[in-house]
């Protein structure tokens, strides 16, 4: 399995506009996601007020290709989310089951 984490920061002013875009169309997009097991959505905190972020759980390399093409390694956006978004940032990693 493979685990995708993707991060991205903000625009300043952006925070309630980009947060309605995740709640409402990130989140309920990636859980439907065929060949996803997990998603971890992460909401800004204190510390990092314009940080949000998914850990997912993919069930394999071909699952994350046809969801996001051959070009996996880079980070991908939404073109609507494309305005608010200041920097983002993607790693791949393999999933370890403990």
């Amino acid at each position: 399995m493979i685990m995708r984490i993707f991060q991205v920061v903000v625009r300043k002013g952006k925070e309630d506009e980009f947060g309605r875009f995740f709640y409402e169309t990130a989140i309920p997009l990636m859980k439907g996601t065929k060949g996803i097991v997990q998603v971890l959505p992460g909401a800004p905190r204190q510390d990092s007020p314009r940080e949000f972020s998914f850990v997912m759980v993919w069930k394999d390399l071909a699952s994350l290709k046809a969801f996001v093409g051959d070009d996996y390694a880079n980070p991908h956006i939404d073109p609507a989310e494309a305005e608010l978004v200041e920097s983002r940032t993607i790693k791949h990693y393999e999933f370890v089951e403990s």
